[in-house]
C-alpha cells in the first residue's frame, strides 16, 4: 500500500515532467505502431498496387518458351509482336514489340486455359487473359480477298494484289477476351480478361464483347486507317491450306498446298491509347481471330496477373531447378505464392506449356519492397532512440529534483533496490499509458497512411502491438539505467546538507 502510495503522489508532485515522459512514449508508439503496420502489411499493397500495370506471369507452348523471347525482346508483358504500316502502305516497325511480325507456329487449347483457376494458388490469380497474336491486313478493298487462290504461286500472287489495295498491311493483331465468365467444375464462377489487365488504357469508346465481331483499335492505328468508334474495318489474312486435306498449314497427298484469302469483318467499339506499340494493334474477341486465321480454339500466350511473395533466396533456388530441394524446402516453396511456385503449378495443370515470371516485374517488387520497409524500420529505430534519450534526461531531471526525498528514503532504511524499483515501477506505470495511447494512434495513423498511399486500409496484425510494447519495455529499461546509477549514488547524509 505503501508502495502504490509513493507512485500516486509522484505523479502529482511532478506531473508536467511525468506528463513529458507519458507523450515522449505516446509519439514513440504512434510512429512505431505506423510504420511496422505499414512494414508487415507493405508486400501485399505493393503487389497489388504494381499488378494494376499488367501480368507477372507469361505462359507459352514449350516449343516458343525461349528466355530470350520472353523477357529480351522489348514485350512489356502482353504489348502486341508485329509491325505497322506506313502512310504508303509499306510496313514500318513501330516499337521494340514490332520486332516480330511472325505468326506463332506453336499453340495451347484456349479451352484449357481456364485449368488456371485450379491451382493450389487460385485464390491469388486475379485476372487471366489468352491471347492469339497474328497479323492481318486492314481496309482492304477488291475481289482478290476471300476467294482461294490456284496452287502455289497463283494463290500467292492473288494475296500479293489483294494486299496492294490494302490501307495498311501486317497489322498485329491480339484474339483474346475481354470480360469472359467462366464456370469452373467446382460451382464457382470468374471473370477474366483484358478489361482487368490493361486498366492504364485511356480508351474513347467501351471495350469490345465477347463471342463477337467488335473490335478496339489502337490509337495510332486508328488515324492510320482513318477510322472512328462505330466504324467498321475489314481484316484479311492469307492463309495456307493444303491441296488434297484442306488442312491448315498442310500438305495433301501430292505434297502441293495452296493458300486464300480469310476476310472478317469487326465494328470498332472503342479507340485505345496504350502509350507504347500497342497502338498500332487491333484487340478483337478470340474467337474472330482464331476465324480471321483458320486456327479453332488456338492461342499462343497466356497473361496472368497473380499476387505474389516477393523471391528469396528459397524461390531463387527453386525456379532453378526444383528438384534441387529438399522435402521440406520443397513444401514451403509450394505452399508460398512466389511467382516461381505460381508458374510452376500452372505447368502442372497445362500440359506442354511453359510458364515463367515477367522478371522485370518481380525484380522491382522485391526491390520497391525492401527499400520501403527498411526505410521504414529506419524511422522506428530512429523514434525509439529518440525516446530512450528524452526519457533518460526526464528521469535524471526527476531524480535531481526529488534527491532529498530519496536520500530521506534510504536514510529511514530503504534499499537502493527499494528506491530503484519505486522509480522503476513509476516510469513504468507512465510508459505504459503512453504506449497504450500511442499505439491506438499509431493505429489509425496507419489506416491514414494506408488510403493515402495505397486507397485501402492496413490490416494491423498482433504481433506489431506485441513487438512495439516489447521494444519500448527494453527503451524505457535501458534510459532507466542511468536514474539507477543516480540513486544508487545518493547518501542519506545528503539530507543533513539540505539537498
Amino acid at each position: 500500500m505503501f508502495f502504490l502510495k509513493m507512485i500516486s503522489r509522484s505523479f502529482s508532485r511532478q506531473f508536467k515532467r511525468r506528463l513529458l515522459i507519458a507523450v515522449t512514449v505516446c509519439l514513440s508508439a504512434t510512429v512505431s505502431v505506423a510504420m511496422l503496420g505499414v512494414v508487415f502489411d507493405v508486400g501485399d499493397k505493393l503487389n497489388a498496387e504494381l499488378s494494376t500495370y499488367g501480368s507477372n506471369i507469361v505462359v507459352q507452348p514449350k516449343s516458343d518458351a525461349v528466355v530470350s523471347d520472353l523477357y529480351n525482346t522489348g514485350d512489356s508483358a502482353g504489348s502486341a509482336s508485329g509491325s505497322s504500316s506506313g502512310s504508303d502502305g509499306g510496313s514500318t516497325s513501330d516499337g521494340p514489340a514490332a520486332a516480330d511480325s511472325a505468326d506463332p507456329t506453336a499453340f495451347l487449347k484456349e479451352s484449357d486455359a481456364q485449368k488456371i483457376k485450379t491451382i493450389f494458388w487460385a485464390f491469388n490469380i486475379t485476372n487471366f487473359a489468352p491471347e492469339l497474336n497474328i497479323h492481318a491486313d486492314a481496309g482492304c478493298v477488291g475481289s482478290g480477298a476471300g476467294s482461294a487462290g490456284s496452287a502455289g504461286t497463283a494463290g500467292a500472287s492473288g494475296a500479293a494484289a489483294s494486299a496492294a489495295k490494302c490501307k495498311a498491311t501486317n497489322v498485329p493483331i491480339v484474339g483474346t477476351w475481354f470480360a469472359k465468365t467462366l464456370h469452373m467444375d467446382s460451382g464457382e464462377s470468374t471473370v477474366a480478361g483484358m478489361n482487368g489487365m490493361r486498366s492504364w488504357w485511356k480508351i474513347n469508346g467501351t471495350w469490345p464483347k465477347d463471342d463477337s465481331e467488335q473490335a478496339m483499335v489502337g490509337s495510332a492505328l486508328a488515324a492510320k486507317l482513318g477510322v472512328n468508334v462505330g466504324d467498321s474495318v475489314t481484316l484479311d489474312k492469307t492463309i495456307a491450306v493444303g491441296a488434297d486435306d484442306n488442312t491448315n498449314g498442310g500438305t495433301g497427298k501430292t505434297g502441293k498446298s495452296s493458300t486464300e484469302r480469310n476476310r472478317v469483318k469487326v465494328k470498332i467499339v472503342g479507340i485505345f491509347d496504350s502509350g507504347d506499340s500497342d497502338n498500332s494493334a487491333i484487340y478483337m474477341p478470340s474467337i474472330a481471330a482464331q476465324t480471321l486465321a483458320n486456327l479453332p480454339n488456338s492461342i499462343d500466350k497466356i497473361e496472368v496477373k497473380a499476387l505474389t511473395t516477393p523471391d528469396n533466396d528459397l524461390a531463387r533456388k527453386a525456379s532453378k531447378n526444383p528438384n534441387a530441394l529438399t522435402q521440406d524446402e520443397w513444401e514451403t516453396w509450394y505452399c508460398t505464392a512466389y511467382p516461381s511456385s505460381i508458374a510452376y503449378q500452372i505447368e502442372e495443370v497445362l500440359p506442354g506449356a511453359v510458364a515463367k515470371q515477367v522478371r522485370q516485374v518481380a525484380a522491382l517488387q522485391g526491390d520497391v519492397l525492401n527499400k520501403t520497409q527498411a526505410v521504414m524500420v529506419l524511422m522506428t529505430v530512429l523514434s525509439l532512440v529518440a525516446a530512450a534519450i528524452a526519457v533518460a534526461n526526464l528521469m535524471a531531471a526527476s531524480i535531481g529534483e526529488r534527491g532529498s526525498e530519496l536520500a530521506l528514503l534510504k536514510a529511514i532504511g530503504a534499499t537502493d533496490g527499494a528506491v530503484s524499483r519505486l522509480m522503476l515501477a513509476e516510469t513504468a506505470v507512465i510508459s505504459l499509458v503512453g504506449a497504450i495511447a500511442g499505439a491506438l494512434l499509431g493505429s489509425g495513423v496507419a489506416q491514414i497512411v494506408g488510403h493515402v498511399v495505397f486507397g485501402s486500409g492496413i490490416t494491423m496484425r498482433p504481433m506489431v502491438f506485441v513487438l512495439v510494447f516489447a521494444l519500448l519495455a527494453v527503451t524505457v529499461l535501458v534510459a532507466s539505467l542511468s536514474s539507477i546509477r543516480a540513486i544508487l549514488g545518493l547518501r542519506p547524509a545528503e539530507v543533513l546538507h539540505g539537498r
